[in-house]
């Protein structure tokens, strides 16, 4: 018996909702500890709503009746995103970011006089670490972010109908 093309729908957006912040902080954890590209404060900004995206993410396909939490994690990813953009707008010098935006990676204990005397590097937000084709890794937080997120809500729309 084949499954109705609604509740494929919604089934599709419970699955994305759970693998779009699961890769992504997934390649921003193997960009930082494979490749060496510490995350700024920005950075650090953009993985919060992906965590909770998960955790409602989780909870939705556990329970399958509350629609209501892939809405919320389809609303995290969307907010990473746009926190995305901002942070590459920064690196961009399309506007002005934070003055104060450093996160200092910490060597050995993790105690911050230790790292400034090692000399840790001092990982800046206006500054792209990475880019492919001109996109860093915040755009590419944006382009993925938005879009997976659009596309979960498009799917539950759909869903609805179905």
């Amino acid at each position: 018996m084949t499954m109705p093309a609604g509740d494929r729908a919604l089934a599709t957006a419970r699955l994305l909702a759970f693998a779009v912040p699961a890769a992504l902080l997934g390649g921003a954890y193997v960009s930082q500890y494979g490749f060496g590209l510490y995350p700024c404060e920005m950075c650090w900004w953009q993985r919060y709503p992906h965590f909770a995206a998960l955790a409602l993410a989780l909870a939705g396909l556990a329970l399958p009746r509350a629609r209501w939490l892939i809405v919320l994690a389809a609303l995290a990813i969307g907010i990473s995103g746009l926190i995305g953009l901002f942070h590459a707008g920064v690196e961009y010098k399309w506007w002005q970011g934070f003055t104060t935006c450093t996160s200092l990676v910490k060597l050995g204990g993790g105690d911050p006089l230790d790292a400034i005397m090692n000399k840790a590097p001092l990982i800046s937000c206006d500054q792209p670490q990475w880019t492919l084709f001109g996109v860093s890794l915040a755009g590419f937080n944006f382009l993925f972010s938005v879009g997976g997120a659009a596309l979960v809500l498009a799917l539950l729309t759909r869903g609805r109908k179905g």
